[in-house]
């Protein structure tokens, strides 16, 4: 999500062309175009993400109640923006709808410019502005909408490029040598601009970030492709929305009602609905966490950028390395070990206490790492819900953008709660007076926002986790890792 000076651009140029000539020296060229677009958009989401709540809170002095308010219009079109796009991408006739590669080809661009609305602001803003407010909904709306469109039909390509259990491992792991490479922007990034103290030198970066990432995007657009686009087109095609101009309401009710009461898919949307907000709650509030929790003299700038940097990075050397252990365990019980990990940890870190910094610093990127890791796998049990949709069913082709878009109705809201939630908490404590006083603070008053700091470090994730076992345990999908295939390929 970084691009740099002369070194970190030759790293990540480095990386796009090593992805690029993968095909020519014997790699899968379905996985290196599909993996291009993960590669484009880590490095935007990532930067985004990690970058974007600490920007308008401490640089754009955003009020707590402009920044709710964006956060609500943000959950609203956030949670509606995947549904109406996947069921426009799974039977609109327009080509650049309905075909995957299209989507992402057009979309890029668009995708590209948005991630740079959030980082230049509209005008000087005094604190409280009301046009810092206007500036993050529409920065949040514009970026998550391209998101959605961009990302919604690469999701979709993921269980249409193949059928086999084994061929999809293989886009899980060329996608984690793409992500690995994308997210380790914010490490470029923290060192270049100093953890965006050097603001003008943060611009410059996305700027190249955006770049990048839209070339990356528009390479999957040209070489990637879905078993289902020719089904689509072919004469007496039973393809979803090609024997009719417009599929009825009815029909449409219909087929979103038989996704909804799939238990294997309420039981996933529950359990994920608890990761995005771990995500979300872990990107937004890491750095805000660390530097409160962790004085300058134990840990100074620099070595933070690391730890930042290894939040975003190391996610996908657990995935590469856990290779074996998917084909072997498969990644129901894979899933279910971290949240018992997670929750181990944070209660282990709530005994020991926040004088611990250099385990306090540990923690903080172990379960950002855990978080982040499990999410990448969250492809292979989506993927084997619109098999089974398919089957059970018997559809002439999945469903496969409905079901993401259906389960992100329901799950992309905790992507707003989890800022929402803190945030407020935070205040509670003083956190706006507070988050630029420094040394001039009320000691007491100091200690008390830490203390809650601390809690929210510690419990929450405890908690999360907990509820995500719950939830997760009863999922009756897990020997797809035993099985060739789900479904024969035509």
């Amino acid at each position: 999500m970084t691009v740099e000076k002369p070194a970190a651009g030759v790293r990540t140029f480095g990386g796009l062309n090593i992805l690029k000539h993968l095909a020519s020296l014997g790699a899968h060229p379905a996985a290196v175009a599909y993996s291009m677009t993960t590669l484009g958009a880590g490095m935007m989401n990532s930067i985004f993400s990690f970058y974007y709540v600490k920007l308008f809170l401490n640089k754009y002095k955003i009020s707590e109640g402009a920044f709710h308010q964006s956060q609500v219009v943000y959950m609203v079109w956030n949670a509606v923006n995947d549904p109406l796009f996947g069921y426009l991408q799974d039977n609109s006739r327009v080509p650049c709808c309905s075909q995957r590669r299209l989507s992402i080809l057009y979309g890029a661009p668009f995708y590209a410019l948005a991630f740079l609305l959030a980082w230049f602001p509209w005008r000087e803003y005094a604190p409280g502005d009301w046009m810092s407010g206007v500036h993050l909904m529409v920065a949040l709306c514009a970026f998550d909408g391209m998101l959605t469109f961009v990302l919604l039909a690469q999701c979709a390509l993921f269980a249409e490029i193949s059928g086999h259990h084994q061929s999809r491992l293989r886009l899980i792991k060329y996608n984690q040598v793409a992500s690995l490479i994308g997210s380790s922007s914010v490490l470029f990034c923290g060192l270049l601009s100093q953890n965006m103290d050097d603001f003008p030198s943060f611009q410059g970066f996305t700027v190249l970030v955006a770049v990048l990432a839209c070339g990356c995007m528009i390479y999957t657009g040209l070489h990637s492709e879905s078993r289902f686009d020719t089904k689509g087109s072919a004469p007496g095609s039973n393809y979803q929305g090609s024997s009719q101009s417009t599929l009825s309401f009815s029909l449409v009710t219909s087929m979103t009602l038989q996704i909804l009461t799939n238990r294997d898919f309420q039981l996933f949307v529950l359990m994920n609905f608890f990761q995005v907000f771990m995500v979300a709650f872990c990107n937004n509030f890491t750095m805000i966490f660390a530097e409160h929790l962790i004085p300058p003299n134990v840990l100074p700038s620099l070595a933070k950028s690391f730890m930042y940097g290894a939040g975003f990075i190391c996610p996908q050397l657990v995935v590469l390395s856990s290779q074996s252990l998917l084909h072997g365990l498969g990644y129901y019980k894979i899933i279910l070990l971290t949240f018992y990990v997670e929750a181990g940890m944070a209660a282990v870190m709530l005994v020991l206490g926040p004088h611990h910094y250099y385990i306090l610093a540990f923690f903080l990127t172990a379960n950002m790492v855990l978080v982040q890791a499990a999410f990448s796998l969250f492809n292979l049990p989506l993927a084997d819900i619109i098999d089974s949709d398919l089957q059970r069913h018997k559809r002439s082709s999945p469903l496969s953008s409905m079901v993401f878009g259906t389960n992100a109705l329901f799950t992309k809201p905790a992507q707003s709660l989890a800022p929402m939630l803190v945030v407020s908490i935070l205040n509670q404590f003083g956190y706006e007076n507070l988050k630029d006083a420094g040394r001039d603070a009320n000691t007491s008053d100091l200690e008390a926002l830490h203390t809650t700091m601390f809690y929210l470090v510690c419990v929450v994730p405890m908690c999360v986790a907990a509820l995500q076992v719950f939830a997760w345990k009863p999922f009756s999908i897990r020997n797809s890792h035993t099985v060739d295939t789900m479904y024969i390929e035509g």
